[in-house]
């Protein structure tokens, strides 16, 4: 299970990155829309994926720090 998380955890914040990354660099390039989405729709949603990952992290962190499997 733990494996898992840090599995997800790494690949939705790789996610979230590249998304923020398409949207900030499609808005500086002067376009608002991308792939039929808001530029700042696709930046929340790389910020909900890389909050995602952040937390999927947090639980793998309290699981080794608290030394239990809470799950």
């Amino acid at each position: 299970m733990e494996m898992m998380l840090l599995w997800i955890g790494r690949s939705a914040g790789m996610v979230g990155v590249i998304i923020c990354l398409i949207a900030t660099s499609a808005r500086l390039a002067g376009a608002f829309w991308v792939g039929g989405f808001q530029a700042g729709t696709l930046f929340l949603a790389g910020i909900a994926a890389m909050t995602l990952g952040c937390l999927a992290h947090l639980v793998v962190l309290t699981i080794r720090i608290n030394g239990k499997n809470v799950i």
